[in-house]
């Protein structure tokens, strides 16, 4: 009986198609649209902005991108759930596709943390702890920053100050890649970074991202290793067959952009095909051959 029940647990961990060592949860599926952590200041939608062209004049890839364009756009995930955000950080102009729908954020919270820590005076210590979450998208270095940094609260903070309607903490506050987000607000996180403190050292570490991760996780894909593109990457796998991959960064210093997806099929494989597809339909809406 006992060797019975040893073969069924060893044949139950290789039925588990292409784990990943990060973040993998045996957690039931939750609701996780409750909102956010701090008083809501709109409908969590993006403005689409006045025109297409920038105060030097120069026109915005954007200006014709139309609602049916997105749509082609994320249909281009397949079964993959997707939130995809486009914002010109020029003009204000935004277009997106289910752009306010929650996921989990698996290590894209490190960015949000990022930037509550880097406006707090910080020990050589501590910045090479963010420039490895950030760049390697290391985890060990995550879990260190997120009791030391006040994680739970950090979300709030930054919600309220980057004004991110859709971001908040998680209910476990141990699991830090449970923070929800949207792609919404990813895209606004980055044109808050952008105008703070931590500007210079965000855009660093990210720039630096090696295309292998601290957990050996290939962490190429999305908006990584486009020329001209800084990107934070996220995966998680949760049980039972959820397959969450994302891909949030900006294109030439102007456009931020977000994709967001989760898969059901528990392939990495399709997956990886799935957010590369919607990455690469969005960036050739914006007339780059990703």
């Amino acid at each position: 009986m006992r060797w019975a029940l040893i073969l069924f647990l060893v044949a139950a961990v290789f039925a588990i198609p292409e784990a990943s060592p990060c973040l993998a949860h045996g957690k039931p599926s939750a609701d996780i649209s409750r909102g956010p952590d701090v008083l809501d200041t709109g409908d969590g939608s993006l403005d689409p902005g006045d025109a297409g062209m920038s105060d030097t004049g120069q026109s915005s890839a954007m200006s014709d991108i139309s609602a049916t364009d997105m749509s082609d756009v994320a249909a281009a995930g397949g079964v993959s759930g997707v939130g995809v955000a486009v914002l010109d950080l020029q003009t204000d102009q935004a277009v997106s596709e289910q752009g306010d729908k929650p996921f989990y954020s698996a290590s894209l919270s490190k960015l949000i943390l990022a930037v509550d820590a880097l406006q707090q005076q910080l020990s050589d210590e501590d910045q090479d702890l963010i420039r490895r979450a950030l760049s390697a998208s290391d985890d060990n270095a995550m879990d260190v920053l997120w009791t030391r940094f006040d994680g739970v609260d950090a979300i709030g903070r930054v919600a309220a100050a980057a004004g991110l309607t859709g971001t908040h903490a998680p209910d476990d506050p141990s699991q830090w890649g449970e923070v929800v987000i949207t792609a919404n607000d990813m895209v606004r996180l980055y044109q808050y970074i952008l105008g703070s403190p931590a500007r210079d050292a965000v855009v660093a570490a990210l720039s630096s991202a090696p295309t292998t991760a601290a957990d050996g996780f290939d962490q190429a894909f999305g908006l990584l290793g486009v020329t001209g593109v800084y990107a934070k990457q996220g995966w998680m796998y949760y049980l039972p067959s959820d397959v969450y991959l994302h891909s949030a960064g900006v294109l030439d210093g102007r456009y931020a952009v977000a994709v967001l997806t989760t898969n059901p099929t528990g392939s990495w494989t399709t997956a990886r095909e799935s957010i590369n597809a919607v990455t690469s339909a969005v960036l050739a809406k914006l007339g780059v051959n990703g």
